[in-house]
């Protein structure tokens, strides 16, 4: 039953009495080391975890300053491009698609987005949350958006101001061309936006020589750092579309045209205070980053591709079927054999063997698995180990 306090004096008298709380028994935290072949996160090294658990300094302190700039350097590389205006938006995958769209696209701007797959539908509809008038150039889920297809597209919407495409579509494992499509967007006059979540350091993708203008990534895939920034990058041709907006860009957090005056400098050559940037997962992407440029950009990508060729035999082997007639490299997307139970396959592979691989999405849930060999864990022990689990559960 609750005390009923009658007086100030009680009142006074109450709360000061020393008191005392039933302290619950938590549980120390030592989370299972898992190895991630999903599509995504991917396994951390220690080297990116060490990295992360350095001394916190303040965002505007010169010593982060230089290792912000250092991280933006390395970004360059690993998206092959001299765009300034790359660097790490705070957040996932997701913001960095919201970043590309709220500054790029006005109320009334018409779009043209390609849909096969689940982010692709995502981008659909973050873009028409921003007022655009979206156009979408569809194909079923696990096929690509081919050349002519989006030719007509674009011949049809010549209005549309930008043309958004995912070039590796998590939800089905379908790699997607880019050439010849960011051409035909170009000779239209359009803006080239690509979605390189799960393709940034693990496919071969080059900004400048494929033309794109705006692009974003996550983290936590062929980087192989923890999930938490999106690198971004916008080509001089986007800024001057941001610059010449009529209205505000309606995410005050993500607003480029202020980001920049923290990542870039001001006219004056400071930083402006934007927000507090997650100064220890600076560290750990810078980290990561470095770790690529060790190894060399073009001999990851030619991992990545030779530990698919390891993986698909064994799989196909098994008598398991690639959903993409285009496979990504990094995330193989297979049918669940007929009989099958998806969910059961995939408790024991974490229960028996610390396994993780994902459930399909969409129209793929219960029909297929996504097996990802994703930066750190794209080695030919952990391809080895996930087939000769995979065959012992079926």
């Amino acid at each position: 039953m609750p005390v009923l306090i009658s007086s100030r004096e009680d009142r006074r008298r109450v709360s000061t009495q020393p008191q005392t709380f039933q302290m619950t028994q938590y549980s120390q935290l030592n989370p299972a080391e898992r190895i991630l072949m999903g599509p995504g996160p991917s396994s951390v090294s220690n080297r990116v975890l060490k990295a992360l658990a350095s001394p916190t300094l303040g965002h505007l302190d010169p010593q982060y300053v230089q290792i912000m700039d250092e991280t933006c350097a390395l970004l360059r590389e690993v998206f092959q491009t001299q765009n300034k205006m790359t660097f790490p938006v705070s957040g996932t995958g997701m913001a960095g698609m919201e970043t590309l769209a709220v500054n790029l696209l006005e109320p009334g701007d018409e779009a043209l987005v390609c849909v096969n797959g689940a982010f692709g539908g995502r981008m659909k509809d973050v873009m028409e949350r921003c007022g655009a008038i979206v156009h979408t150039v569809e194909s079923a889920w696990g096929e690509i958006i081919t050349d002519e297809a989006a030719a007509e597209a674009i011949a049809a919407h010549p209005k549309a101001k930008l043309f958004a495409i995912v070039h590796a579509e998590t939800s089905t494992g379908a790699h997607q061309p880019l050439i010849n499509i960011s051409k035909s967007a170009h000779d239209a006059g359009m803006l080239f936006l690509v979605d390189s979540v799960t393709s940034l350091g693990g496919h071969e993708l080059q900004v400048d020589e494929w033309g794109i203008d705006a692009i974003y990534s996550g983290t936590q895939k062929n980087l192989s750092c923890p999930p938490g920034l999106s690198p971004v990058s916008f080509s001089d041709r986007a800024l001057e579309v941001i610059e010449e907006r009529k209205t505000k860009v309606k995410s005050w957090y993500l607003d480029v045209s202020m980001l920049r005056d923290y990542y870039m400098g001001n006219a004056s050559g400071g930083r402006a205070y934007h927000h507090t940037a997650p100064i220890n997962m600076t560290y750990a992407l810078r980290e990561a980053l470095i770790m690529v440029r060790e190894e060399g950009l073009e001999n990851r990508i030619a991992r990545h591709a030779e530990m698919h060729q390891r993986l698909r035999g064994g799989l196909e082997a098994m008598g398991l079927k690639y959903v993409p007639s285009h496979s990504l490299h990094n995330l193989n997307c297979v049918y669940i054999p007929d009989g099958t139970e998806d969910a059961a396959v995939r408790s024991r592979l974490l229960a028996e063997y610390d396994i993780e691989i994902g459930a399909g999405l969409g129209p793929m849930a219960g029909k297929a698995w996504r097996i990802g060999i994703m930066g750190h864990a794209c080695t030919k022990r952990n391809v080895d180990l996930v087939l000769a689990a995979l065959k012992e559960v079926l």
